[in-house]
């Protein structure tokens, strides 16, 4: 019996198009995921695991949708070949119920390891070479320098730290947290 497995990484994600691939190949039953990869609980996954019997083929879209890495994927495949279930992706034509599928296997998932390996130096590249040159990452701070000013001011003349903080649109820890960092 062929078993489909489907993953997305984030709710606003749509499992369409991995499910209608699982159909046309034939899965008679289908488990999802709607969790990043690098997550270790995955219960669609655990659930298709647990409904494989001797014979059966677990069947994916991609390689990437069952896992992140090289050694977790071998791992994964060897126990079920341990349990004498085969493994399928479709659009990596992986099939290791032949001794060519088990070698392909083994080389994409090296593959799409690197892959990724490389994606994370490339990025981890470009906000080293922006900080370099200054640019820092994430939001803007809502209390900058003259907003602090005159949220001092604004204390020193009477108000109390809720009233500051509604004028500025602020809540009071964001106040608080500023007049902090003028302290240090």
């Amino acid at each position: 019996m062929l078993v489909g497995y489907a993953r997305v990484s984030t709710e606003d994600q749509k499992l369409d198009l991995q499910l209608d691939a699982l159909k046309s190949a034939g899965c008679v039953k289908l488990f999802s995921d709607h969790v990043s990869g690098a997550s270790k609980l995955k219960v669609g996954l655990e659930e298709a695991l647990a409904y494989l019997r001797p014979g059966d083929t677990l069947v994916v879209w991609k390689l990437d949708r069952l896992g992140r890495t090289v050694k977790g994927l071998i791992e994964l495949v060897d126990e079920l070949h341990s349990r004498n279930v085969q493994f399928r992706s479709l659009t990596d034509s992986i099939d290791t119920s032949t001794s060519a599928g088990k070698f392909f296997f083994h080389v994409m998932a090296a593959m799409a390891e690197m892959e990724r390996d490389l994606v994370r130096e490339r990025t981890s590249a470009g906000l080293a070479a922006a900080r370099a040159r200054g640019r820092m990452g994430g939001r803007k701070p809502k209390m900058d320098s003259p907003r602090l000013k005159s949220a001092q001011h604004l204390i020193s003349s009477g108000m109390t730290p809720k009233e500051v903080a509604d004028s500025l649109g602020v809540s009071r820890a964001t106040l608080y947290r500023g007049l902090s960092s003028l302290r240090r």
